[in-house]
């Protein structure tokens, strides 16, 4: 069971990550388009662990 709370930790660090990618891409670059499809594939990684 340890490894999976080690997993979920990590995978929740990835996802905040990207958030703030997304967010950096849209306010300073004004990317939609691109910041969008990093945080739906990179999210979907948490979806898909379980």
């Amino acid at each position: 069971m340890a490894r999976d709370s080690i997993l979920l930790d990590k995978f929740l660090k990835f996802a905040a990550r990207i958030v703030k990618l997304h967010k950096y891409l849209l306010k300073e670059k004004h990317e939609s388009i691109i910041s969008k499809q990093i945080i739906r594939s990179a999210t979907s990684i948490g979806a898909n662990a379980n």
